[in-house]
């Protein structure tokens, strides 16, 4: 086994989120969205679409369509990520989701109305190949990271994400705002341009850590006689019952999945939010979306920083409070002036938010495990169900309302929720701490 801590290794491993954060940005974020809402909304039908023979809204259908899709996710990879632990091919599995995603990205070329059905199913194949990568990405953490150096390398996969994919925006930002300049009359070719350029770009940036990462080791303590599907399930079985003898992470694991109902379904449906209800033009969208991955850099170092002060759950405390006020601002803001300073704040905690998420997870797992996967589809399940539950409901309130507004206020009880079981864990962390000083007496 390779050495922890080796810069190489860690560079390669961040390339990845450089690699596929262009989808993120572009395709969740910012161009597709506008693009989304700009061709479904026609004067004889409004913002009303038909999708295999059923009206909806188009920015209640787009989250219907990201929900099924990780939900799907969340049916999948428990029993992918036993598997790839037990056969020790964790890497395949990132290098399989990988080129789906990819493609995916890449039919989105042919995305125009006359095609709604398929370019929404390239969509949701983009969103599954999206995260099926990650949670194999994450998995490698604590196998290339000490306990002591996991926030910092976690704080510099995201971002190598942000740096990556707001230069590709950059690139497909040209062709958006000066089509003219390349000759482009079409209109609708520049956003499929850029859907195009982010699954090159994903598959081609994606073979740096591809060719650097180790591929995995088989679990040794399952017999190589098992089947392979009967392995899995065994494993994620022998896992779920560790997770529930370790008090701190069991007490973690739900404070996680309610704040980030709020904290993944507000950047998945920011782009939305600021078309729809401020009627903002698409080049402002792009640009304020640019804005909000370039502060959400500093805000994954600040995080990173600050946890080694305070400690991760203090930080995520603070960082969740914030979260609550982004909510309640949102739904009191009437103009361009007040979107933008929120999305400043939005990006700062953004960014700080996910990757201590992911390094506290990881720095409550036993850090001599083999099969990182199996316990890093725990941690991406609840977040990839927290989606599912988020979006439905956004999408729900939106479709009942007719107000992202109200939608927006909704995810502000997620957030108390979450805020309300991070105080326990930090009760529970304490006495945790207490209990092993006076053990060591």
């Amino acid at each position: 086994m390779e050495a922890k801590n080796n810069p190489k290794t860690i560079r390669a491993w961040a390339m990845f989120d450089w690699a596929n954060s262009s989808y993120n940005l572009v395709i969740t974020s910012t161009i597709f969205p506008a693009y989304f809402t700009a061709i479904t909304t026609t004067k004889a039908h409004g913002d009303v679409v038909t999708f295999f023979g059923h009206q909806f809204i188009n920015t209640a259908l787009s989250n219907y369509v990201l929900a099924a899709a990780y939900l799907l996710v969340v049916l999948m990879l428990p029993i992918l990520t036993s598997i790839a632990d037990y056969k020790g091919n964790k890497k395949s599995y990132m290098q399989f989701f990988t080129l789906m995603g990819g493609i995916a990205c890449c039919g989105l070329y042919f995305f125009k109305l006359s095609t709604l059905e398929a370019g929404m199913i390239c969509f949701g194949i983009a969103a599954i190949g999206y995260c099926g990568g990650f949670v194999f990405y994450n998995s490698y953490l604590p196998q290339i990271a000490t306990l002591d150096k996991q926030d910092a390398v976690s704080a510099k996969g995201f971002t190598y994400g942000y740096i990556g994919s707001v230069i590709l925006q950059i690139i497909c930002f040209v062709f958006v705002l000066s089509p003219k300049t390349f000759g482009i009359t079409d209109a609708t070719f520049p956003a499929r341009l850029s859907f195009l350029l982010v699954g090159i770009w994903w598959m081609a940036f994606a073979q740096i850590p591809f060719a650097r990462l180790p591929k995995g080791e088989p679990n040794a303590s399952v017999s190589p006689d098992y089947n392979v599907i009967s392995g899995g399930f065994k494993e994620l079985a022998h896992v779920w019952k560790k997770v529930r003898s370790m008090p701190l992470l069991k007490r973690y694991l739900p404070a996680f999945f309610f704040y980030s109902m709020g904290v993944q379904t507000i950047m998945l449906v920011a782009a939305n939010f600021g078309a729809k209800e401020l009627k903002l033009p698409e080049e402002s969208l792009i640009g304020v979306i640019l804005v909000i991955q370039l502060v959400a850099i500093g805000g994954a170092m600040l995080m990173s920083k600050l946890s080694d002060k305070y400690g991760n759950v203090k930080v995520l405390i603070g960082v969740v409070f914030i979260w609550i006020f982004a909510c309640v601002a949102a739904y009191l803001t009437t103009n361009a002036t007040q979107f933008y300073m929120l999305a400043v704040v939005v990006g700062l905690i953004m960014g700080g938010i996910q990757s201590l998420s992911r390094s506290t997870y990881s720095k409550y797992l036993p850090q001599d495990i083999t099969d990182t996967a199996s316990y890093f589809s725990f941690y991406d399940v609840t977040e990839k169900l927290a989606i599912v539950i988020g979006l439905f409901c956004f999408g729900f309130v939106e479709s009942l309302t007719h107000s992202m507004r109200n939608s927006a206020l909704i995810l502000a009880v997620f957030f108390v929720i979450g805020l309300v079981l991070l105080f326990s864990l930090l009760s529970a962390e304490r006495k945790s701490h207490k209990n092993s000083e006076l053990s060591g007496l």
